[in-house]
């Protein structure tokens, strides 16, 4: 019988078993949720065995309720979560000499002076805050937050977030939330400053707003990192080449996702100091940004994540196209970085029409011509361009090549399918809509393509001796910085709601960038002179579901949604201004001329429902300005969802019911309204790729930077080439700015494989 069974506590100390406090747990773990617990108990005493631990019991129990998941019965994943949380009370509780409880004790106050004389948090909170303020902090703690992680959420938590010393996790989630919340807010106003940090804690902890993974992972730790991307560009000299490569290195060793741009470097068999055929091209220097990516890993989390971009008119697009193939010469490929290709609106219709293609070296462009083609876009572009393409027909160029545009589509295709990228970015319909475009040019986007503004290489001009070492000054640069986080439209409810969490997303994200410590000093310049924030959004597909509307026939329901979305986000923005001032390049800019994401008072009084509320938010944008110069930016939030217990991005879902399967366990996934919302999820597979389209043009239209699109074609419901020309050119001609992964399911029923952005997705 079970009670003659010996077991070993955590502790250590051997007892006889006691069903008893099985159930309690197990009570606990199903209390408030559609699940029979007699079918979990039952499975409990399968595993009893002399000398078994209760960590081994617990262990048992998780997989028996994960086990027990399914599409009927969904909440058992909640219960699994609930008691894998169980696991970490029990082991902290040992930890700091409560052993007798096994329900979270806390006592905040204490832990937080623990942590900072551990090295384990920055000792910045006990700086900034009295212990009187602490205090009262931890009166705000509510443990009953912790309840609505399912098993993959949680798991992900204690995996990759929880703050460890010793190999041994050291915190509650809910004092994580607490201590990221204070240093949130610890440079706000000190009048209302405790009101705000309660404000921010409620809104993470309660999963309203998701941080990125900087955020989440490094705000109180030591020397970490907050911004979750950037974006840097090689010019055409070895000096600069390295100087980039320093910074790649710098970005990716505190966990940021680098974008870098290359189409100022020359081409292969250009000259170099006047010798023909000197140069090697772009992608040798790739194969090295490649090798520094997983050279300079994230904090030993993963190795360093870096999208490459490379203009559609150079000369080494052909090459820069095969790098990821497995046909050809290995010596000229780069599996470990993301390529990007920059396409302007020329090229679209060059591929329309049938037309010739013309690739071309920008040294010899520079030298010739006086013009840097990397940075130019829209109608200076198309000017240069076709003087080129005459020059070229009259022997006046050196190293030109013509080619059919459609073929270099189709071979842009082709690695698609074969290895989901390269991403595509729409050089004049991202520069168009640049609030900046006084002041530069966007010349290619970050690791998730949905974050983007102007960069420029610094200029390398003096080498100077400090002591032993040879110090290369950096002038003019602008190096890409933003910080991310993503609203939970699953858990918000109404139009005030969401006004509520937008402003405290914005707030977030511009205090972040005043303490922040960026890796690289032009970045620190960018943050000053642009402000740049992304507040993305999450949990579309649930929203939708729970609003019974399919994704099929969502446009309009998306469309005012994130009309009210850019509004509220403006507005906080503009109201930050009122209190603390505009961004450094305000004057000249779009927001200056009263212009709204490509909109001006007239646009809105003929096409917005709401133009009464615009035309106040243009009122105060004329008389205070704006704080953020770019506020909204949606990433693709693939892991981060799992801990919100939402849908990803604004994506349909993938598959109403899949298991996870890795090499340590396997782990139910399906959307939080499955059970009573079914019919209305619609799965992304069986959905035509147009329609993603459709809903992604629709939501880009009220977002200021960019939509993180990701497109999924099945080939086995008889897709053809043909529809994935068409659906590319869909993009273009609906002003989506960027196209992300390009992923598809096999005839054998594989999906080619996609890496999830850590820094950009949380």
């Amino acid at each position: 019988m079970p009670h003659n069974y010996r077991i070993q506590k955590r502790s250590g100390e051997i007892v006889n078993y006691d069903v008893t406090k099985i159930r309690k747990v197990i009570d606990w773990a199903v209390d408030g949720l559609d699940v029979n617990p007699i079918k979990l108990e039952s499975n409990v005493e399968m595993v009893l065995k002399d000398g078994i631990t209760t960590r081994e019991i617990q262990n048992s129990v998780v997989l028996s309720a994960l086990r027990l998941t399914s599409v009927d019965e969904p909440d058992w994943k909640y219960v699994a979560g609930r008691l894998r949380l169980f696991d970490v009370y029990k082991d902290i509780a040992i930890l700091r000499g409560s052993h007798k409880n096994s329900f979270p004790i806390y006592e905040y106050s204490k832990f937080i002076k623990d942590a900072v004389s551990k090295g384990i948090y920055d000792s910045t909170i006990l700086d900034k805050y009295s212990s009187e303020e602490i205090d009262l902090a931890a009166t705000y703690i509510n443990p009953d937050y912790d309840l609505c992680y399912d098993y993959a959420g949680i798991n992900l938590m204690v995996k990759r977030y929880l703050c460890e010393f010793e190999d041994k996790i050291q915190e509650l989630p809910q004092e994580m939330f607490l201590s990221i919340a204070l240093l949130i807010e610890q440079d706000s106003n000190k009048e209302k400053r405790m009101e705000l940090v309660k404000d921010t804690y409620e809104k993470i902890a309660n999963r309203k707003i998701s941080l990125a993974t900087p955020l989440l992972m490094n705000l109180r730790r030591p020397n970490g990192n907050l911004s979750s991307c950037f974006i840097t560009a090689m010019d055409d000299s070895k000096d600069s080449i390295f100087y980039v490569i320093d910074q790649i290195a710098s970005i990716s060793k505190y966990g940021g996702g680098v974008g870098v741009n290359t189409s100022r470097v020359r081409c292969k068999g250009s000259r170099i100091k006047g010798i023909k055929n000197s140069s090697g091209g772009v992608i040798p220097w790739i194969r090295i940004v490649n090798d520094t990516a997983v050279a300079v890993n994230q904090q030993g989390k993963r190795k360093g994540a870096v999208t490459v971009s490379l203009d559609v008119w150079h000369m080494d697009i052909e090459d820069f196209l095969e790098l990821q193939t497995e046909n050809g010469d290995q010596r000229m490929k780069a599996y470990d970085i993301f390529p990007q290709v920059i396409i302007p609106d020329m090229f679209m219709r060059k591929v329309k029409e049938n037309g010739e293609w013309l690739l071309v070296d920008p040294y010899e462009i520079r030298t010739k011509y006086n013009k840097e083609v990397g940075d130019l876009w829209g109608e200076e572009f198309e000017k240069l361009y076709q003087q080129l393409y005459i020059d070229a027909k009259s022997g006046k160029l050196e190293l030109y090549k013509f080619v059919n545009a459609k073929e270099v589509m189709k071979n842009i295709m082709k690695s698609q399918i074969e290895t989901g990228m390269p991403y595509i970015a729409f050089k004049d319909t991202l520069n168009k809509y640049n609030p900046n475009k006084h002041d530069g040019s966007i010349l290619g986007t970050n690791l998730c393509t949905e974050s983007h503004s102007n960069i420029r290489p610094s200029k390398l001009e003096n080498k100077y001796i400090d002591g032993n070492k040879v110090i290369q000054e950096a002038n003019d640069g602008l190096v890409h910085v933003c910080n991310l986080v993503s609203v939970n439209l699953s858990n918000i409810e109404t139009d005030n709601e969401l006004e509520s969490v937008c402003s405290t997303s914005v707030r977030i994200l511009d205090n972040a960038i005043d303490f922040t410590n960026v890796p690289v000093p032009e970045g620190g310049i960018h943050n000053l002179r642009y402000r740049t924030i992304g507040v993305g959004a999450m949990g579309l597909a649930d929203k939708l579901a729970k609003s019974n509307i399919l994704y099929t026939d969502a446009k309009s329901f998306t469309d005012e949604l994130f009309e009210k979305f850019a509004l509220y986000n403006i507005k906080a923005s503009i109201n930050l201004a009122k209190e603390k001032g505009t961004f450094g390049a305000y004057k000249g800019s779009d927001w200056d001329r009263g212009i709204i994401i490509g909109k001006d008072k007239v646009w809105f009084a003929e096409n917005s429902k709401i133009a009464n509320e615009w035309n106040k938010v243009l009122e105060d944008l004329a008389k205070y300005g704006i704080r953020n110069s770019q506020i909204t930016a949606i990433a693709p939030n693939t892991s981060s969802s799992l801990i919100q217990g939402c849908t990803p991005s604004i994506l349909p879902i993938y598959s109403k019911f899949y298991v996870d399967s890795h090499s340590k366990g396997s782990i139910p996934i399906c959307p939080p309204f499955i059970k009573d919302k079914f019919w209305f999820y619609q799965e992304n597979r069986n959905i035509s790729q147009k329609t993603i389209v459709d809903i992604a043009s629709t939501i880009s239209k009220w977002i200021d930077t960019g939509v993180s699109m990701e497109l999924i074609y099945n080939l086995n419901t008889g897709i053809k080439a043909v529809d994935i020309f068409e659906t590319i050119f869909k993009a273009w001609e609906q002003d989506v700015k960027t196209i992300y992964y390009t992923r598809s399911i096999q005839k054998d029923g594989n999906v080619t494989e996609k890496e999830e952005c850590v820094s950009c997705a949380a």
